[in-house]
């Protein structure tokens, strides 16, 4: 009993102190009157856009996960999003294909039923692989939007070295 009373004072006591940081809350005090008003104007915020995906990361993610590609095609990668929908036709296509083969083996009792019971649960397995993979790969792209794409490889005297460029800016 006395762990459950010490985790919800511990609980409290961290909340505290985060509530207080809440800048929204408290109105800002009016100006002092006696303290001078600055001439001067104001530094400049960074004139650096914040660039955003078009959607947010998990969002990216549960799309590809309810319908693979579709993450992708919303960040406009559609040659990725393509790929793991063409992957998920063939993938669903053939656990259908699969089933209804199945059902015929069990129905004239062939001794390769055993054997295309284990190919429909295969092309499962890779349904679910593709969806998998293709919401991760919406998660990590969301991620990396806005990464510079001029990234090369070029042959090297010891084999294969590749090259980045990054951009670097003087105020």
């Amino acid at each position: 009993m006395r762990l459950r009373h010490a985790g919800l004072l511990a609980g409290l006591l961290l909340a505290a102190p985060l509530a207080a940081q809440d800048s929204t809350a408290v109105a800002p005090p009016a100006p002092d009157s006696t303290i001078p008003a600055r001439t001067e104007a104001p530094a400049a915020p960074d004139s650096v856009p914040v660039i955003r995906p078009p959607v947010s990361p998990m969002g990216a993610f549960w799309r590809s996960l309810l319908i693979p590609g579709w993450g992708q095609a919303s960040l406009g990668r559609r040659t990725a999003g393509a790929f793991f929908l063409a992957a998920e036709g063939i993938s669903l296509g053939m656990t259908i294909s699969t089933s209804s083969q199945l059902r015929y083996l069990q129905q004239s009792g062939s001794e390769r039923a055993e054997s295309k019971s284990q190919q429909r649960e295969d092309w499962l397995v890779l349904l679910g692989v593709n969806h998998l993979l293709a919401a991760m790969e919406a998660y990590v792209s969301a991620h990396l939007w806005d990464f510079p794409g001029d990234l090369t490889i070029q042959a090297a005297p010891s084999g294969v070295a590749g090259a980045v460029s990054v951009p670097v800016r003087f105020p």
